[in-house]
């Protein structure tokens, strides 16, 4: 349980990340806190819903099998496995936004223009990586399965926040 409860909080946090940069560039006030919490929020609330995907996937995938045991054991060493790169990805994007948030203001730019910029497009490869780590850890094709689903899941949260609140009208 602790295996899926990081990675529930960590699909949660970068629904709201994702949230926030569908916002992000839309709204040229300055004092837009409000704003910029509002939209993490609704990426978090997408998030929080695309996220029951896998957790259904994985629970008929545990109600359906002949060896319960057996399949628990591999969506728990798929779990590990796809959780080991994602942490390194945002241990690398935790390192970025504090390098941001106590550099001075033109390191902390240039730290987020090179920190950020990159590791939000290499998300859906951060994904890849978790499905590729899932299988070989020992996950098998019940957790690349999960984890397919659920990396489909956080890598649709900015799309739809975007397309549901910002979708400039023609």
């Amino acid at each position: 349980m602790t295996l899926a409860a990081a990675l529930l909080l960590l699909g949660l946090v970068d629904s709201a990340f994702s949230g926030f940069r569908a916002y992000a560039g839309r709204d040229a006030r300055i004092r837009k806190h409000r704003r910029n919490l509002r939209a993490a929020g609704r990426g978090f609330a997408v998030g929080a819903v695309l996220l029951t995907a896998p957790a259904v996937v994985a629970g008929l995938l545990l109600v359906t099998a002949a060896d319960r045991a057996r399949t628990y054991a591999d969506l728990t060493a798929g779990a590990l496995g796809y959780l080991l790169p994602l942490a390194v990805y945002a241990v690398a994007v935790l390192l970025s936004l504090a390098a941001y948030f106590t550099l001075p203001f033109r390191a902390g730019t240039l730290a987020m223009v090179i920190g950020l910029g990159p590791l939000t497009l290499l998300r859906p490869l951060a994904v890849a990586a978790g499905c590729l780590g899932a299988v070989l850890d020992g996950g098998g094709a019940s957790a690349l399965l999960v984890g397919t689903v659920a990396g489909a899941a956080v890598l649709c949260v900015e799309p739809l926040v975007h397309r549901r609140w910002y979708r400039e009208v023609q």
